[in-house]
């Protein structure tokens, strides 16, 4: 999710033509991050589906083969000079089929995680599993600000943004083949050939989930996501475009300058800010899953909704005044660890929700769906802007994430207490 948007900024102009340096945040890179995105719906439906009907490695293996192709085909796709706007072209297919594979994964491999997991344990698991977006976003993060200071922006967009790509489609191999050798597949592979055959045939539809019996409870993890959703769109997505930029329209205004300087954060350094963020976050999310096991679901996500409109929004807006790199990182790490490190008991909330015939459609359909209408800010936040202003708008979005963080959770049953997992 992370790679295209930090890594390839600042090789935009070569992909997608001299144009895409006025666009960066809302145009060229946008798109490359919303088709990923859109793809992932995509990805919930049908991987989720077939995970539930045959099997959750099964289904892992043959998403992790389609991501490393993804990303592979994006190390490897001319420059804008050679095939002109179908450069960019091929790298917005690719994430987006690379979104439906993305999906597939953690459709399939998380629900299988959880079923592997004691009760006791599962929302440690839980924690550590989702915290690896956040190391995956600091890891891009470091290496990109690195390979910027090493290499220069010239020689980085050309060719080392490449590396990074390369490197995912590596990654997505290695973990294939561990899942090939070394994992294997939840309850019903136990089974003999006649039980697992009558599993897989009572595997739940999607209209069971969403219209059906279960329809209640995805409703109202949606309502919940939702509001994660539009948290990472206020302190991930569109954060690094505001570190210290108010103090440095307060710095142009006062010198009578007309460009903006962005307090003296160049690329690199507002990378670093964010990589310092991310490590903050996964340390966090780790935590906090297992912290919603010993107090419960529901209170936990009830008061970190609390917490995100209250800390998340105050630090958010330190971030925005920020006039060094030590500051900026500081209240970022401070803005994310109080919003969206709530993500940590996620993976056990959605997978405690469904029962295991649907449970890989459920959490692949709550989890994609959820995103759509807060994932699609480039069209809709500029509207709003208009309006409140840049940097009202975007504390708008993390209140109101913070409201249907509160609600769907408040709307949900009080899941899994430490005294329910005792035994």
């Amino acid at each position: 999710m992370f790679l295209p948007v930090i890594a390839l900024a600042p090789a935009l102009e070569v992909l997608a033509g001299p144009a895409a340096s006025a666009t960066t945040g809302a145009g060229a890179g946008a798109a490359v991050v919303i088709a990923m995105l859109l793809g992932r719906p995509v990805g919930g439906l049908v991987f989720g589906r077939i995970s539930d009907k045959w099997g959750r490695t099964r289904t892992t293996r043959l998403a992790l083969l389609g991501t490393a192709v993804c990303a592979a085909a994006i190390a490897l796709v001319p420059t804008h000079q050679v095939w002109g706007v179908w450069t960019f072209v091929a790298v917005v297919a690719a994430r987006f089929v690379g979104g439906v594979f993305i999906a597939g994964e953690y459709s399939a491999a998380i629900p299988l995680a959880m079923e592997w997991s004691p009760p006791r344990l599962r929302g440690w698991f839980s924690g550590l599993i989702l915290s690896m977006a956040p190391w995956a976003q600091a890891s891009i993060a470091f290496a990109t600000a690195m390979m910027l200071s090493l290499l220069g922006p010239d020689a980085y967009a050309v060719w080392g943004w490449r590396v990074l790509f390369a490197f995912a489609a590596l990654a997505s191999l290695g973990m294939y083949v561990f899942y090939r050798f070394y994992v294997e597949d939840s309850a019903p592979a136990h089974l003999g050939k006649h039980a697992q055959r009558a599993a897989h045939q009572r595997a739940g539809r999607v209209v069971d989930v969403v219209a059906g019996p279960f329809a209640g409870r995805f409703w109202q993890i949606f309502v919940l996501l939702s509001g994660l959703w539009c948290m990472t769109v206020a302190t991930v997505l569109v954060l690094p475009a505001h570190v210290g930029s108010a103090a440095a329209s307060a710095s142009n205004t006062a010198s009578g300058s007309a460009t903006a300087t962005n307090a003296g954060l160049d690329a690199g350094a507002i990378a670093l800010a964010m990589g310092v963020a991310s490590v903050a976050q996964a340390l966090a999310m780790a935590v906090l899953g297992h912290v919603s096991t010993r107090i419960g679901r529901r209170r936990f996500f009830v008061s970190w909704a609390l917490l995100a409109g209250t800390v998340g929004v105050g630090a958010w807006w330190c971030a925005v005044f920020a006039t060094s790199l030590g500051s900026a990182a500081a209240w970022a790490a401070v803005a994310q660890v109080a919003t969206v490190s709530a993500y940590g008991p996620v993976a056990a909330y959605i997978s405690e929700a469904f029962p295991a015939r649907v449970r890989s459609t459920g959490y692949g359909v709550s989890y994609s769906f959820s995103l759509i209408l807060p994932m699609l800010y480039p069209l809709w936040l500029p509207v709003v802007s208009g309006v409140m202003g840049a940097q009202a708008s975007v504390v708008a979005v993390l209140c109101v994430g913070a409201v249907l963080v509160g609600v769907g959770a408040a709307l949900g049953p009080a899941q899994r207490s430490s005294e329910e997992l005792a035994t």
